[in-house]
């Protein structure tokens, strides 16, 4: 087995202190003082997320929308400069490939693709598979160092480091300009925290990395800011409903089943169209629900969901005790039937049967 990569923040991350564990092929921390307390950084002030792993393509020329649009389920075409979205790409048998943002750099001509980092070779032989007119691309991964900056004080502390107009910036919406005298960082209002905040991308070179980590922190300092490991990005995502590949959708889990008809558009050609469209007209036999645990226990990924009877209807793809809600929530597939809110489900616990309830995303 390889050796995990690290990023250009490895080297923070051991200074201070965090829990290290390899994640999609990268030396990546879980917590420093702990998931709950990172948790409730992010909710109530601002915390910082090395999210270097993930991987940068551009796609470049006249043909790249034709491409987008072929290889992803969401409408690209509404994308104008300094826009953004969210979309998946589906395989030809049902499932999703990964999901993913569209970065629309010049409209009609240059985009950037950030996609999943356990998949960003996968996602790469994918999207080259289906380019047949000479689309220019580029992974970036490598030399693209990303720092997501989340929670309610998160933009206001940004926006002390850059002329850029952070505060006032739409949700899905970026900008490319200069910070602490670094050209070309892409600061955009997206994250997966739920907590508002913004997503920087910047190149890893001349000491950059460094640079704009401790101006951060030191411009955050008096507003709480703490740097944030995946175990509560992990919370974070799910208190939201926020799906993670991998766990909740996978290769054979369709974008209808996975609640995700929203980026879903039937008014253009793409990859398994006419299948997902039948999912559509017909209905499908297996939903993605939220749920919520009435009686004691907490579910956890792979956990079968069971009736009242004890017959299986579906299974657990991620689960936790909520930090900022104080009580135990889930997201799992469970046969359609039991997939309206309110629905009286079961988790099987070591063996016990433990009641639950489907409720609305986000969880309250």
């Amino acid at each position: 087995m390889s050796e995990a990569l690290n990023t250009p923040f490895t080297h923070k991350h051991i200074a201070l202190g965090a829990k290290m564990a390899p994640f999609a092929g990268y030396n990546m921390p879980i917590s420093y003082t702990g998931i709950n307390l990172e948790h409730a950084a992010v909710r109530n002030n601002a915390g910082v997320f090395d999210v270097s792993h993930m991987g940068e393509f551009i796609l470049r020329g006249p043909d790249a929308l034709d491409l987008i649009q072929r290889v992803t389920t969401n409408d690209a075409s509404v994308l104008e400069d300094g826009k953004a979205q969210y979309s998946c790409l589906p395989n030809t048998t049902g499932g999703i490939v990964d999901d993913l943002l569209v970065y629309c750099v010049e409209k009609n001509k240059v985009y950037m693709l950030v996609v999943n980092a356990s998949n960003i070779e996968k996602d790469w032989n994918w999207i080259s598979s289906y380019n047949t007119k000479g689309v220019e691309m580029h992974n970036i991964s490598p030399k693209t160092a990303l720092l997501a900056v989340q929670g309610p004080k998160a933009a206001k502390i940004i926006q002390t480091l850059t002329s850029m107009d952070v505060l006032n910036m739409p949700y899905y919406s970026f900008a490319k300009g200069e910070m602490l005298g670094i050209d070309n960082v892409l600061i955009s209002a997206t994250g997966y925290t739920g907590a508002g905040g913004v997503e920087i991308y910047f190149e890893d070179i001349n000491d950059n990395a460094n640079k704009i980590w401790d101006a951060i922190f030191e411009a955050g300092a008096a507003d709480g800011i703490q740097p944030i490991g995946l175990g509560a990005r992990d919370t974070l995502r799910l208190e939201m409903g926020f799906c993670l590949y991998g766990n909740d959708i996978d290769d054979t889990t369709s974008p209808m089943e996975a609640g995700l008809g929203w980026i879903t558009k039937f008014t253009k050609d793409f990859t398994n169209k006419e299948s997902l469209l039948a999912q559509k007209t017909n209905g499908v036999s297996k939903k993605l629900v939220g749920f919520e645990m009435i009686d004691r226990g907490i579910p956890r990924h792979y956990y079968e969901i069971k009736d009242a009877a004890g017959k299986l209807i579906g299974s657990v793809t991620s689960g936790t005790q909520a930090p900022s809600l104080g009580k135990a929530i889930g997201m799992g597939y469970v046969a359609t039937e039991f997939s309206k809110v309110g629905s009286e489900i079961y988790i099987d616990i070591r063996n016990t049967l433990v009641k639950a309830q489907v409720v609305k995303f986000p969880f309250k």
